[in-house]
This record gives structure tokens, C-alpha cells and sequence, in this order.
């Protein structure tokens, strides 16, 4: 007997002011009242933007509730975890979004009673030329930091990375990075919602205010070498990245796939281009599915690239 269903979910979505459109025009995903659509949290029980389900007995129920109330959904790896460990966004970056920098647990849960956050990303589709920093070109001392960003020469010393569609990066938390204009990105992290701004282009927000920047906390937590994961590029099934929090890999459906979740963790499918179904439930480019832990078996109809996260 299968434990629960493929839950489809309705993202959360956010308006920053980097964001584009492509959301909505490219994946038509259903968000009609903002200009924006910077970021679908897609897979969220974060309190800051919870996904819902959407299909189903439990439809119209937040993840968050469903598991809470069933804690065997989410599977025996997810019990050595006080909060639910993943958050699984689109990001649709228009315009750069700043040098930012996050926290590893220990600071996190400390200052932002939140845990840090580790995250991954995997380039959906880009313009030509387009570009990230991640990380630095070399070794630097935090005085040496701390002078860059006090004089605005930052980016002398960071890690320019050109990208592709299908480059995927790992990026562990105190490493300072930014995603730049012209990018879509999946990015599969640790439910954190904890950012800090290291340089911000001189923007303002709605009320003409410049955005607030954290330097201390930047200087604080910040990695000062150059990275030592590698910058992948995957477009054929594999494994991708992970960490205590999650385990990435890449699955491509070509007519029909199986794919199983066992009682140890679930399985979220994020498809990031085509469309197929997961036990006749229909997931679009821009969707995602949460196949509950102990689920078995399950048959994957269509012709999609996915992402697939378990812990």
C-alpha cells in the first residue's frame, strides 16, 4: 500500500525588485497581482512563503500543516531535523542581485533563530554573456574584505563565473556570491530565509531608501577563499550536489521513467523543462511534486528534465 499521494503545489511568490516576468510568461505560472516575479518558492514550509497543495484529499492545506500533522511524509531522515530542512525556488533575475552572503547554522540559529543556509543552483537557461560570482579569485584576508567593500572594488577580487544552461554550483554558506542579470536558476537550499547584503549597486527600494547592507555580519561569516566545489555542467540523468540537508541529482524523462521514495526521506521533482505525470498527477516546466517517503513506486510519463531532492 502507497503511504499518501504526489502532492502538486502552488508556489509562494515574491516580488523583488531584480525580478522579470519569465515566471509567468515562460512557465504561466498562476501569479496575476505582481509586476514581478523574482522568486517561486516552489517546495516552501517556510513561514515567509508556504507552497500549497493543490490536489487531492489535501487540497488547500499548506505542506507546512500536512507535515506537521503526518511526520512520516517527510521520512526517518527528516526526524534529526527540529524544522523542516528544504526550500526549493525559481529564480528569475532580470536585473544583478547583490554580493550577499548567508550563514552556516551556528550564526544562523544564534542571531536569525533560523537555521544557515547551504544552497545549490542549477542554471535552467540564460542570455549570452550572462554571469555569477561565486566566491574569490583567490585567498584574501577579512581586512582586505573589509577594504573592497569600503572602497567598491569588490568585484577585483571576486570569482566571475560565465555560465551556461545546465552549469550547476554549490554554494555552502559563508561563501559570498551573486547572481547576475539575465539568469534562471533552480536553486534547491535550507529552509532559511536569512541574507546578507554585502554591496547592493547603489538601489533603493519602493520608498526610495537604499536597501539595508550587513557588513559586520558579512565580515563575520564570510569564506575568504576560493571555492573548493567545482562548477558542474550536467544536462544527462546524474547525481548533482547535496549535503546534511539534501541530495540533488538530475533525472531526464524520455517517454517513461519510474522513480521510488522510500520510508527514509521523500522525494520533490522539480521539472524545469517539458511536462510529464507522476502517477497521472501533471507537472509543468516551472511545477513541483512532493512524493511522500514510503510512497514506493511511482511512473513518470512524458517528456521533462527534472530535479530530484530527498534527504
Amino acid at each position: 500500500m502507497k503511504n499518501g499521494y504526489p502532492f502538486l503545489l502552488r508556489a509562494a511568490f515574491k516580488d523583488y525588485l531584480w525580478g522579470g516576468t519569465r515566471l509567468r510568461d515562460s512557465f504561466h505560472l498562476p501569479c496575476d497581482n505582481l509586476d514581478k516575479i523574482a522568486e517561486a518558492w516552489v517546495l516552501s514550509c517556510h513561514p515567509d512563503g508556504e507552497s500549497i497543495i493543490q490536489n487531492g484529499a489535501l487540497a488547500g492545506m499548506t505542506l507546512t500543516q500536512a507535515v506537521r500533522e503526518n511526520p512520516a511524509l517527510c521520512g526517518a531522515h527528516c526526524e534529526k531535523f527540529e524544522r523542516f530542512p528544504v526550500l526549493i525556488k525559481l529564480i528569475d533575475a532580470k536585473d544583478n542581485l547583490s554580493v550577499q552572503v548567508h550563514p552556516a547554522d551556528d550564526y544562523a540559529l544564534q542571531h536569525e533563530n533560523e537555521y544557515g543556509k547551504t544552497e545549490m543552483w542549477y542554471v535552467i537557461d540564460c542570455e549570452p554573456g550572462a554571469y555569477l560570482y561565486y566566491g574569490f579569485q583567490r585567498s584574501i584576508t577579512k581586512e582586505q574584505l573589509q577594504n573592497c567593500i569600503a572602497q567598491n572594488t569588490l568585484d577585483t577580487v571576486l570569482n566571475k563565473v560565465m555560465v551556461h544552461p545546465g552549469d550547476c554550483l554549490f554554494i555552502r554558506a559563508g561563501t559570498v556570491h551573486a547572481i547576475g542579470a539575465g539568469i534562471l536558476i533552480a536553486e534547491i537550499q535550507q529552509n532559511s530565509n536569512t541574507t546578507y547584503r554585502v554591496y547592493d549597486y547603489g538601489r533603493t527600494d519602493a520608498d526610495g531608501a537604499p536597501r539595508p547592507l550587513h557588513i559586520q555580519q558579512a565580515l563575520d561569516i564570510a569564506i575568504c577563499d576560493r571555492p573548493a566545489d567545482p562548477v558542474l555542467h550536467q544536462t544527462e540523468t546524474g547525481p548533482l550536489f547535496g549535503c546534511d540537508y539534501f541530495q540533488t541529482s538530475l533525472l531526464n524523462v524520455a517517454g517513461s521513467a519510474k522513480i521510488t521514495a522510500n520510508a527514509a526521506s521523500f522525494r520533490a521533482l522539480l521539472v524545469v523543462l517539458g511536462s510529464c505525470a507522476v502517477d497521472g498527477v501533471r507537472c509543468n516546466a516551472g511545477q513541483c511534486i512532493f512524493l511522500p517517503a514510503g510512497y514506493g513506486c511511482a511512473t513518470l510519463v512524458g517528456n521533462a528534465r527534472i530535479i530530484v531532492t530527498d534527504i
